[in-house]
């Protein structure tokens, strides 16, 4: 398994060379619209190879992507985080139950009782 792991990482990253390779002229890249730019008074552009603006699309993708399923299941963490803290409230009234039952049992016996 772990042989197939690194021969699929090493297709990714020639697939990912190659395509660099291919899109290396310089590309314009800008903040604003022409318009918009014009109305903020915000002309900001930059000149990038065109593979770091495609790679910085997909990376941005991606986080944006699991910051989303995060925010997304919080529900769900909140909700398993309440049952653990009610579990572990139950686990300690059961104690406390079961010492006042066997307060005035043998000890021997006590020990017996808790083991089945």
């Amino acid at each position: 398994m772990r042989y197939i792991r690194y021969a699929f990482l090493a297709v990714l990253a020639i697939v990912l060379v190659a395509v660099a390779l291919a899109n290396r002229e310089m590309v314009t890249l800008t903040l604003l619209p022409a318009g918009l730019a014009d109305l903020v008074g915000m002309n900001r552009s930059i000149g990038l190879p065109l593979f770091v603006v495609i790679l910085g699309g997909i990376i941005a993708g991606i986080l944006i992507g699991f910051v989303w399923e995060w925010l997304r299941e919080h529900k769900h963490r909140a909700a398993a985080a309440r049952r653990q803290a009610e579990v572990k409230k139950l686990e300690r009234e059961l104690r406390r139950t079961q010492a006042e039952r066997d307060k005035d049992k043998d000890e021997v016996l006590a020990l017996l009782d808790q083991a089945s």
